[in-house]
């Protein structure tokens, strides 16, 4: 996910929002709730459920690029991570090492252990290598922004996975593209399970990162599109940091169960790492595994949220990253940029994954890793067997 600043994170939010984030700066805060003025007729409703069934389709098809420069040969490139501990940018980083070795490169990761400081020094160590290239996991541009032109001014292409909020190039500092899945989409699809699972009767708990550029397009996200269900309640949004997850997220839960009583239904989170820490709290409140108290993530698809979702524990849905993929990709993209190409232009479409097709996509190893041949496509516009 991209960080950056508070008073960055302050200008996105709406102002019933930001109004509620006078805790921020201490790392917490939340909004009051917000009703809807939507829909709940059957119209409405089976149209939340097509969306639903075509988030959660078996992914067999391959919709991206099909063409490209042939393999650049002897490059080395080097992954910075934000943070290893992160689900997301580890798995981001085994695709770019799989990548690397089928184009015959050299491959090195630098972790930045979970600080801002720890990530502007690998990215100093990264540069100092004097890689062809450099992937970016999670490590924010706004941030970076100081290593990021230094490594440009080197020559060294930079692609960003979750540096930026949305896909494609970025201007200043300069990314030859930046890899993500749209927020706003992976936002809707978590609201629109909540629909469609309480069949337009959902009261929900939205939990964000202000922090995170990425992750309030995505609340965002969520509370639009569970305002146009006329059943459904946003009970109330709450800015909790990614990084205090482990210490915040069990009280956090009860006050909330104790607060909320039956109406807290759902709970939609940014990333499944709230949900980590959530279940402990929830049991000693008497909830049952199989709801009516249950959650859903707006990402990453983390090992532990599969495995939540296969054994029925409270969390029914997560919108996966295809991180392998997402690996690939970047490394197909800094190809392109080394053969005088333009960045692909392709952004990975959006997949829920269920307990119903958990089965398929790399599910049964805990990843979204989509069953459409993406490995033997690189190769094929790479030239390489």
């Amino acid at each position: 996910m991209a960080r950056r600043n508070a008073k960055a994170a302050l200008r996105v939010l709406p102002v019933a929002v930001a109004a509620g984030l006078a805790l921020a700066a201490c790392g917490g805060g939340s909004t009051a709730s917000d009703s809807s003025g939507g829909s709940t007729d059957a119209a409405y409703l089976a149209d939340v459920k097509a969306q639903v069934e075509k988030y959660t389709a078996h992914t067999t098809k391959w919709d991206g690029p099909t063409s490209g420069p042939q393999a650049a040969k002897g490059k080395t490139i080097v992954y910075v991570s934000a943070d290893q501990r992160n689900g997301g940018a580890f798995g981001v980083s085994k695709g770019v090492e799989e990548a690397a070795k089928a184009l015959g490169w050299n491959v090195r990761v630098l972790d930045g252990q979970g600080t801002a400081a720890g990530a502007g020094s690998a990215l100093d160590q990264a540069i100092a290598l004097k890689p062809d290239g450099i992937v970016l996991g999670t490590v924010d541009t706004v941030q970076a922004k100081t290593q990021i032109d230094r490594a440009n001014a080197a020559g060294i292409t930079v692609v960003g996975w979750h540096s930026a909020p949305d896909p494609g190039p970025v201007a200043s500092p300069k990314l030859f593209a930046n890899i993500t899945t749209k927020a706003e989409d992976v936002g809707k699809a978590t609201a629109l399970m909540a629909i469609h699972d309480s069949n337009g009767k959902a009261g929900a708990v939205l939990f964000t990162d202000s922090v995170y550029a990425i992750a309030i397009k995505k609340s965002d996200a969520m509370r639009d599109t569970l305002k146009q269900c006329g059943g459904c309640t946003v009970l109330e949004t709450q800015d909790t940091p990614l990084s205090d997850t482990a210490a915040r997220m069990q009280p956090l839960t009860s006050n909330l169960i104790s607060k909320h009583g039956t109406k807290w239904t759902y709970g939609l989170g940014i990333n499944d790492l709230y949900f980590d820490y959530s279940l402990a709290a929830a049991r000693s409140a008497g909830k049952q595994p199989s709801g009516p108290l249950k959650f859903i993530s707006a990402g990453d698809g983390s090992e532990s949220a599969f495995q939540r979702i296969r054994n029925g524990q409270f969390q029914i849905g997560t919108v996966a990253e295809p991180l392998n993929l997402q690996g690939w990709e970047c490394v197909d993209e800094l190809n392109r940029a080394f053969g005088g190409q333009q960045w692909s232009g392709y952004t990975p479409g959006v997949h829920l994954v269920t307990k119903e097709n958990i089965k398929f996509d790399g599910g049964p190893d805990n990843r979204y890793d989509p069953d459409n041949g993406y490995r033997d496509q690189y190769k094929k516009i790479w030239g390489v067997s």
